[in-house]
């Protein structure tokens, strides 16, 4: 690398606060109360404590209103099945979640069991998923922000909450630890610059962790799409990129993301670089 400084604190937004969702101290007293009560004695999944009554309640450190919100947005301006939001809201510093469970099999549970027709039917509708996500228009009064045009999270760039962003120039500058272009560094890291410099088309709504953890299926059908924590308005590539970045438990998802998101090989090896050289920010 170069020896340049950094250009000090990439530009963000004012940060706008997620609301809550029919927060009303009743739904708060019960949905406590039935975590305290039942969660030691229900299923349990990471955040996610399943009630009876199919309802599910998601409370951890890194969960936040957005999520909430987000699934709320995408509910009234997709037909994309996401869980239906009872309510939101925090207690004692903590944001809780009651939402809806939906009955289904992880994907990457049973892919391998899948006939081609079926793996290429649920291939075509993560594919309209995706279309409707990005045929959403970008506000023009925000920038790279979650739905709300507040702070994002991805516990792949950082532990704390990021941006808002008045550009997508401005959130590759974040990546980068807001460092400038200037002649001193690798071939490679100044290919990405001249790159993440460039002009961008608007942000388009990402999911931002679309793999196959975070999809259930019943038979041939998609019927739910979760973890939408990490989602936001993001540069174009974003969404192509991370689905990229899979675990050993998704590993061979890698497979199959050019069929249902459109492949984009020069921004995959651009953010490649990118975390070869900067990794988390």
């Amino acid at each position: 690398m170069g020896t340049s400084d950094a250009v000090g604190p990439t530009p963000i937004r004012p940060t706008r606060d997620s609301r809550t969702i029919h927060n009303t101290w009743i739904r708060r007293f019960l949905a406590i109360a039935a975590v305290k009560i039942l969660g030691p004695f229900m299923a349990k999944q990471s955040v996610v404590v399943f009630l009876p009554m199919g309802i599910c309640v998601k409370s951890g450190i890194f969960t936040r209103l957005s999520e909430a919100t987000t699934m709320k947005f995408i509910s009234e301006n997709t037909t994309i099945p996401v869980p239906k939001v009872y309510c939101s809201f925090i207690h004692n510093g903590r944001v809780y979640i009651v939402m809806e469970r939906i009955q289904g099999e992880m994907l990457a549970r049973v892919w391998r069991t899948k006939s081609e027709d079926s793996r290429a039917k649920i291939l075509g509708q993560l594919k309209n998923i995706v279309d409707q996500l990005r045929a959403i228009p970008h506000p023009s009064d925000l920038g790279i922000a979650n739905v709300d045009g507040g702070p994002l999270y991805d516990g792949r760039l950082r532990s704390e909450p990021f941006g808002p962003f008045d550009s997508v120039q401005d959130f590759h500058r974040f990546l980068r630890r807001g460092l400038k272009r200037e002649p001193g560094y690798e071939l490679e890291i100044d290919q990405m610059m001249e790159l993440q410099d460039g002009p961008w088309p608007s942000p388009v709504l990402t999911h931002a962790d679309l793999s196959s953890l975070n999809i259930l299926v019943c038979g041939d059908e998609v019927v739910g799409i979760l973890d939408w924590e990490t989602a936001g308005w993001y540069p174009s590539y974003w969404e192509y990129t991370t689905a990229n970045q899979v675990n050993l438990r998704n590993h061979f998802w890698k497979d199959v993301i050019d069929q249902f998101l459109d492949p984009m090989p020069r921004e995959l090896v651009m953010d490649s670089i990118r975390l070869k050289h900067f990794g988390d920010v």
